[in-house]
């Protein structure tokens, strides 16, 4: 379990993460944005929300103080996939994770090689999400 220290660190397996670290998550279904959202901002992390993968890139090109997508590959406008694309072209060094429910044998090789640099199947694994971002980060 993770501790907070008096400086709104979040410590977890000797790492720590500094309030004010911020997270685009781009998933347009509402009870997955609230399920991510709720482990996230106890973890102290700070949230953005993109509804589509349209929104996602046109927030990496508004915020400079993004630390991290984690980005939903089935959604409206644009998928998550296009959206990682045109995100590491303005972006590469920007850390993607992709999410899905809808994994087949072979997409996560699609995944990492459209950019994401990381993939995460739906449901989501509190403990394995937190464990996820903080090796991207640290």
């Amino acid at each position: 379990m993770a501790d907070t220290n008096q400086l709104g660190s979040v410590q977890r397996e000797s790492r720590q993460v500094q309030a004010g670290f911020k997270i685009l998550v781009a998933e347009d279904e509402e009870s997955n944005f609230r399920y991510i959202e709720k482990l996230l901002k106890k973890a102290g992390f700070d949230l953005l929300r993109a509804n589509n993968g349209l929104e996602a890139v046109e927030y990496i090109e508004l915020d400079a103080k993004i630390n991290l997508i984690l980005m939903d590959i089935k959604m409206p406008v644009m998928n998550g996939v296009e959206a990682t694309r045109e995100i590491k072209k303005l972006k590469p060094e920007i850390p993607i994770i992709a999410t899905t429910a809808f994994a087949i044998p072979g997409d996560r090789e699609v995944f990492l090689n459209a950019g994401c640099d990381d993939y995460i199947p739906k449901p989501i694994r509190a403990g394995e999400l937190i464990d996820m971002i903080l090796s991207h980060i640290a």
